[in-house]
């Protein structure tokens, strides 16, 4: 093994693919590109297929992995690219495309089915109906290939990714456990149900990582721990697997192991974060994981824990990184600034809330601004003072204005000004509360928990909890 390989500081597991390529080097980049696309670290997982490439420019597989990790996948689709970055991406995957086709007749059957597939997934356009077809002709692609390798585990992985795509976030009515209209869920749950039945799957991180992304939005997702359980330490070093679990430990109440694996996951990203810094995308899922451990010590009760998580995240969040245009990083993260609102509500520390600063930036920190507001105006209201309340119910109104429908909310795939529009009912029922006018309190926090409930699945905070906790308080009142 060469020096290159030697010096990777990134402890990835285990897993291996065999691929047609005499150069060992070549061989190991490629397992690397392998395992980050599957961890949803697209940004590494295409410099180690870029590796491979400069260590075997003959190797088709390596070209076929560029193409797919700089590709759409379940967290940004086609149309979240900008379109600066959308241009630049395309003319790279076109000539991996390319490549990966040239090379292709040196490379083993299956190889060269997943090259062909591949070709498919580039749009013939740049308007949303040009993705959607590239979406579906990929997936139809890939069902071919299914069809003829099935026993394969990452062919499966492949083809469960390249269906679940099709209805991202959307792959089960909530309402009802059953299905979407459209959506494949049963035939994705069966064909990795199967997978799951091999000798080794469960040291597939893909296999393993996409159940879980199948089944948490289903009426049974606990049926996906025993493959979280298999997940939890299988690639140490990449945050994102780490933190998957977490996603099923919350849905069954197991706080205690959520905040255990998000704060191995937090690890594991600042161990990347510190040698190659944030300006990525990356850095998405990197806030995800310090909010979802934020957000399990909220439930558990363990302040201390959520208010150091929000210090580690809000120090690895500068407004450089707000500031990059392309991809637009504000749109991403720079709702996570306000998370310290959430957890000082949480904990009644209403006195902390109400010390809280504004940004000077009011367009960088649109969504920060809007959540103090909601932050202060909860804080007034239960310390009796109903005017001030008033007054910051009217500036979250006015702030909520200001926000762009590009923002996105760290409950992704939810934007930001709709998500603070469950905020705005809250904080109305609350102060109607303190005003004695119950009737009307409720009907405010009904109102924010339909809100709620329409809102994409996602991880927010539980409106019908807090309703449940006023009515409570009504009683003892």
């Amino acid at each position: 093994m060469g020096t290159a390989s030697k010096s990777y500081q990134y402890n990835l597991g285990t897993y291996h693919r065999k691929v047609t390529t005499a150069n060992a080097e070549a061989q190991v980049w490629f397992d690397r590109g392998l395992i980050w696309s599957y961890a949803f670290h697209h940004e590494e997982s295409a410099r180690c297929f870029e590796k491979a490439i400069a260590e075997d420019p003959g190797c088709a597989m390596s070209y076929w992995g560029l193409a797919f990790a700089l590709g759409p996948n379940y967290n940004k689709p086609w149309d979240l690219f900008d379109e600066k970055e959308l241009k630049k991406t395309l003319e790279t995957i076109e000539h991996a495309l390319t490549e990966a086709k040239d090379h292709a007749p040196d490379s083993t059957e299956l190889e060269q089915a997943l090259v062909d597939a591949v070709q498919a997934r580039v749009p013939k356009g740049l308007q949303e109906h040009d993705f959607k077809a590239c979406n579906e002709a990929y997936a139809k692609a890939m069902e071919s290939v299914y069809e003829r390798f099935s026993d394969d585990l990452d062919v499966t992985a492949l083809f469960a990714d390249s269906v679940m795509n099709l209805s991202a976030w959307d792959l089960w009515d909530l309402k009802t456990g059953k299905p979407t209209p459209g959506s494949r869920s049963l035939e994705v749950k069966g064909f990795l149900e199967k997978a799951l039945e091999q000798d080794n799957v469960y040291e597939h991180p893909g296999i393993l990582h996409l159940y879980i992304h199948l089944m948490e939005m289903s009426s049974t997702p606990e049926v996906a721990l025993v493959a979280a359980d298999h997940l939890r330490n299988l690639v140490p070093d990449a945050g994102h697997l780490v933190h998957m679990p977490s996603h099923l430990d919350i849905l069954v109440g197991d706080y205690r192991r959520a905040i255990a694996s998000n704060a191995d996951a937090c690890l594991a990203d600042e161990k990347y974060h510190n040698e190659h810094g944030g300006d990525n995308f990356y850095s998405f899922y990197r806030m995800h994981d310090y909010h979802s451990l934020i957000y399990a010590a909220m439930f558990a009760g363990q302040s201390k824990v959520a208010l150091e998580a929000v210090s580690r995240m809000e120090r690895s969040l500068p407004a450089s990184l707000l500031s990059i245009e392309s991809p637009p990083m504000a749109d991403w993260l720079e709702n996570f600034s306000s998370v310290r609102v959430h957890v000082l509500v949480r904990f009644g520390r209403w006195q902390e809330l109400l010390s809280l600063p504004f940004p000077n930036d009011k367009d960088l920190y649109c969504v920060t601004i809007a959540m103090i507001h909601y932050g202060k105006g909860v804080a007034y209201a239960a310390m009796g003072d109903v005017e001030k309340a008033l007054r910051e119910r009217a500036a979250l109104k006015e702030a909520v204005k200001r926000i762009p429908s590009s923002r996105i909310c760290g409950d992704f795939p939810n934007k930001s000004n709709v998500v603070l529009k469950v905020g705005e009912a809250m904080l109305d029922g609350e102060i109607a509360y303190r005003q004695g006018d119950y009737d009307v309190a409720f009907r405010h926090l009904e109102e924010a928990i339909k809100r709620d409930d329409a809102l994409t699945y996602a991880e927010p905070w539980p409106v019908r909890i807090l309703s449940d906790l006023s009515h409570s308080r009504d009683i003892d009142h």
